[in-house]
């Protein structure tokens, strides 16, 4: 059975690889954030290997890229992010509730949504591309608050593809007119999952609305002016790109999350930046393979840094720690920390798909990233969940209902509560079993999330743009798409139906009841 698996994985790579003929394709990876490039970079590396003309618009050049893999590097972008932007981002801590979450959208909608789209506009080496006559035959843009960005596919005339790092949203959604009710869809900013109460089910359907307003009245027309001052001659108008999207790769799987109804060009690719472990280093090598009582791997992403945790609370980790037998690996950008116990390895960085797949490895303390959540579940480690913002509290609790991780909220970090969370998931085994039992349904898939990239972008390509996969609800008003127009006119019908009844009735009545008075009459005279 395992020899005729891997006989047609490998079949369907050689179909893949050997696609008629290599196209050109430009990449748009526009965020300052680590985490959303390597999943980008995920995308575009495999499409380079698949034989493509891979261009690259981002801020991160991508280290022992293919040769056909170009660069065109956002100098200065990141140096700017960093003057402009609080790097702590333990401050931006969800407070949970309504408002919290509603000043998160406003701060991404205002500021970081605005800034980063414009710097991309306007950097100099984007402005040479735009004017060169270079063509392309499809263009990837990752949808993060970046919709006048989807402008380079009008310019160059290519299909436009879409991938969203952190699994489907309102912005997402409305690309390919995905279906999205709040009634089980939580908004991916509250810590909902498919399952809600009442009140939650009545906080997620305002926060939708809310968002929704916010949107369409204020930041849809923020970005069409961007798109408008940098695509002067466009070919589309800013609405008709924003309904011309060929495909939308997800960064998600059922497994992970919960099922969704998605038209056929909305795709799920989740976890295409994890691969199977690779040697590690010497020295992180042996520290994992010597552990005989495994291992706690601690990381807060690439953007949240560990060495802005207050002192008190890097204290209760620390004495925490030291009572392990386990060792302990955390990610943490300053290696002269004072009072390290004897069990615990320090590194600004670590290759960390590949510290994951080390089987000494029991723990994964982590901030709910998606990209770190999903190669903790493709290699079956139990977690620690520690959100701080965007989708993380949700991922969190998603994996705590599904019983295999444990909360701790960022708040309560102390000494006790510390211990509490990292005894419960070490000492009850049921944590490593729900992981490992959620890998194997991530894992089980007809193409791998890279297989499954290369096939659906060469198919855009190959029925150029798929118009065919488009959904007719693109076609709709909000007004059409829910019915209201329907409903309101059956409303009409059925109040005419009742007032016409009413009428009837009325007659009826007064006939029935205007002739017993004449009738006495006649009586009294008799």
């Amino acid at each position: 059975m395992a020899t005729r698996s891997t006989a047609v994985s490998a079949a369907i790579l050689l179909l893949l690889v050997t696609f008629s003929e290599g196209a050109k394709i430009l990449g748009v990876l526009p965020t300052g954030g680590k985490s959303h490039f390597y999943i980008g970079a995920g995308y575009l590396k495999t499409l380079a290997e698949a034989g493509h003309d891979v261009t690259v618009i981002s801020p991160f050049p991508l280290k022992n890229a293919p040769k056909n893999y170009r660069d065109i590097e956002l100098t200065g972008f990141l140096e700017e992010f960093e003057k402009e932007y609080d790097q702590n981002l333990f401050n931006f801590k969800s407070s949970g509730g309504f408002i919290g979450p509603l000043f998160m959208i406003y701060m991404m909608y205002e500021t970081f949504g605005g800034m980063m789209c414009k710097a991309v506009l306007q950097h100099p080496n984007v402005i040479n591309l735009l004017n060169s006559n270079e063509k392309f035959d499809v263009v990837l843009v990752e949808t993060f608050i970046t919709e006048s960005l989807y402008g380079f596919a009008q310019h160059f005339d290519a299909p436009l593809i879409t991938f969203s790092t952190f699994g489907s949203s309102m912005w997402s959604n409305d690309l390919v007119g995905t279906p999205a009710p709040p009634s089980h869809v939580a908004h991916f900013m509250l810590s909902y999952t498919d399952k809600m109460s009442f009140w939650q089910r009545f906080h997620n359907t305002a926060m939708t609305i809310v968002d929704r307003l916010y949107y369409e009245l204020r930041y849809l027309p923020n970005q069409k002016r961007l798109y408008d001052a940098a695509f002067p001659n466009a070919k589309m108008s800013f609405e008709q790109q924003m309904k011309n999207v060929s495909l939308v790769f997800l960064n998600q799987h059922f497994s992970l999350s919960s099922p969704r109804p998605y038209p056929p060009n909305m795709i799920e690719a989740g976890g295409i930046q994890v691969e199977k472990g690779k040697p590690l280093p010497k020295d992180l090598q042996k520290y994992l393979d010597e552990a005989k009582d495994g291992v706690v791997y601690f990381c807060m992403g690439s953007n949240i840094k560990s060495i802005h945790f207050p002192e008190e609370k890097r204290i209760a980790f620390l004495k925490v720690f030291s009572k392990l037998k386990q060792r302990v690996l955390w990610k943490f950008e300053d290696e002269n920390m004072a009072n390290q116990p004897s069990n615990l390895m320090i590194k600004a960085w670590m290759p960390q798909n590949d510290i994951l797949a080390h089987p000494n490895v029991k723990l994964f303390i982590t901030h709910g990233g998606l990209l770190g959540t999903t190669e903790a579940l493709f290699h079956g480690k139990p977690m620690i969940g520690i959100p701080i913002f965007g989708d993380q509290p949700m991922n969190v609790q998603k994996a705590v209902r599904s019983g295999y991780a444990v909360l701790l909220d960022y708040d309560d970090i102390n000494e006790e509560n510390v211990d509490k969370a990292l005894s419960t998931v070490l000492n009850d085994p049921s944590y490593a079993r729900n992981a490992k039992l959620v890998s194997e349904r991530f894992r089980d898939k007809p193409m791998t999330p890279k297989e499954t990239a290369v096939f659906w972008t060469e198919y855009v390509i190959r029925h150029r743009g798929a118009p065919h996969l488009r959904s007719s609800a693109m076609d709709l008003s909000i007004i059409q798409y829910h019915l209201l127009d329907v409903y309101a006119v059956m409303l009409v019908m059925a109040l005419a139906v009742v007032a016409l009844n009413i009428c009837i009735a009325k007659k009826i009545l007064r006939k029935v009841f205007g002739r017993k008075p004449s009738v006495d009459k006649k009586k009294k005279r008799s």
